[in-house]
């Protein structure tokens, strides 16, 4: 008889923002005439930027004629993108990534989800807590979690990120194979220093480990002191594959791009102790499971590295930080401690309760909609995460309302 994969079994309820989606749903049934400011989910609100519209345009003329038509595309996606990528954001911070290193694929959560495919079954994996939930719900689907318990899995190393570590976990006392790494991070907004993030490098390597990095956010550091690559970091490429993405950093979250870095010389080891290039196993996988990007939005993507599209991203990044702020100051005048808001678009708050209640509170009584952070993890109860995805009238709007309400 057909059989299911029963380690989907362990899953625990539904997908986050799939509960948030219901909850919101039944209240806008509910009050059919109240104003939902949504302040939760991390999607984007402004258009794409000018060049990127334009670039669309040229692509599209393109695929209208017989004589520029393009069919499949090169799965790892076009080189005139990833050498854009490998020269702009890397190499230039002094980040030694070549174009053959670059992936490009339509979107950091997928390859977030589907990386975990080229390790075995039964290593050690670490991971952050409060986390986003494809890191977790990936591993569980594979059957690395154990079973659920109190909250957590039984063969999960979890990295506390707590208020008395300012967010940033400490290194595990024991071995690890897989880490989780995501900077700054979704959701507490906090942002790993050189030095720090150097430690994870030095354990990673003592280790025989790999890191996961997850860089979507990058775009929002403010501080040039702080690493918006793990490769900033010496001896990185050799323990490290780094994710990102062009959703947050341009708006391509209905466009979908995206790319991962996988240097040639980060390796794994198989049951014999074989060292093998994981830059072969990706690539493997990649064009076996992925057909690539299209090429009108890969011409989207590289608009981004002129002149013109870099000043029209900062623009965005501006855009949201402005909110960010406001959400920062405003919070922290209510008299509630927060961490976020300055090198991030999501803004970490203690609510000194429970996540769901001050979720539902938070609807109810201003109608904002915020994520709760106990659906981050253990570490994530009390806590909960508004975004600073909106115009900056729906913030201030937002703000104003849950001033008013006196909830705190």
């Amino acid at each position: 008889m057909i059989r299911i994969n029963e380690n989907y079994l362990k899953l625990q309820t539904s997908y986050l923002f799939s509960d948030i989606a219901k909850r919101v749903a039944a209240f806008q049934k509910a009050h059919p005439d109240r104003e939902i400011i949504k302040l939760g989910i991390g999607d984007v609100t402004r258009a794409l930027p000018r060049v990127c519209i334009e670039a669309f345009h040229r692509a599209a003329d393109e695929m209208g004629n017989d004589a520029t038509f393009r069919g499949y595309g090169p799965e790892q996606g076009y080189l005139f993108l990833r050498e854009k990528i490998a020269t702009e954001d890397f190499q230039a911070r002094g980040a030694d990534i070549s174009a053959d290193e670059i992936f490009v694929s339509d979107g950091a959560k997928c390859d977030n989800g589907n990386i975990q495919e080229i390790f075995a079954t039964d290593i050690r994996i670490a991971i952050p807590d409060p986390v986003y939930p494809v890191y977790i719900d990936t591993n569980v689907m594979a059957g690395r979690s154990g079973d659920f318990r109190d909250g957590r899995y039984d063969n999960v190393l979890y990295l506390d990120s707590t208020a008395e570590n300012g967010f940033v976990p400490n290194l595990p006392e024991e071995p690890a194979d897989l880490i989780y790494l995501c900077f700054p991070n979704n959701p507490t907004g906090a942002t790993i220093t050189k030095d720090r993030l150097r430690e994870w490098v030095e354990f990673a390597r003592e280790n025989r480990a790999v890191i996961l990095f997850d860089a979507a956010y990058q775009i929002f550091i403010q501080d040039d002191s702080l690493p918006r690559s793990i490769y900033e970091i010496e001896g990185a490429r050799d323990v490290a594959i780094e994710f990102r993405s062009f959703s947050k950093t341009a708006g391509f979250t209905g466009t979908r791009c995206a790319y991962t870095v996988v240097p040639q010389t980060c390796t794994a080891y198989d049951r014999n102790g074989a060292r093998h290039a994981l830059h072969d196993l990706w690539i493997r996988r990649h064009t076996t499971k992925f057909n690539g990007v299209s090429y009108p939005v890969q011409r989207a993507a590289e608009a981004l590295y002129s002149d013109e599209g870099k000043t029209q991203v900062k623009a965005l990044a501006d855009f949201y930080l402005k909110n960010a702020a406001l959400i920062r100051r405003e919070i922290s005048d209510m008299g509630l401690s927060c961490a976020g808001g300055e090198n991030s678009p999501y803004i970490w708050v203690d609510g000194k309760g429970d996540s769901w209640k001050f979720f539902d509170l938070l609807l109810e009584k201003a109608g904002v909609v915020c994520t709760p952070g106990a659906g981050f993890g253990k570490c994530g109860q009390g806590f909960i995460r508004i975004s600073a995805f909106n115009s900056f009238e729906n913030v201030r709007k937002a703000m104003s309302r849950i001033r008013e309400a006196k909830l705190f």
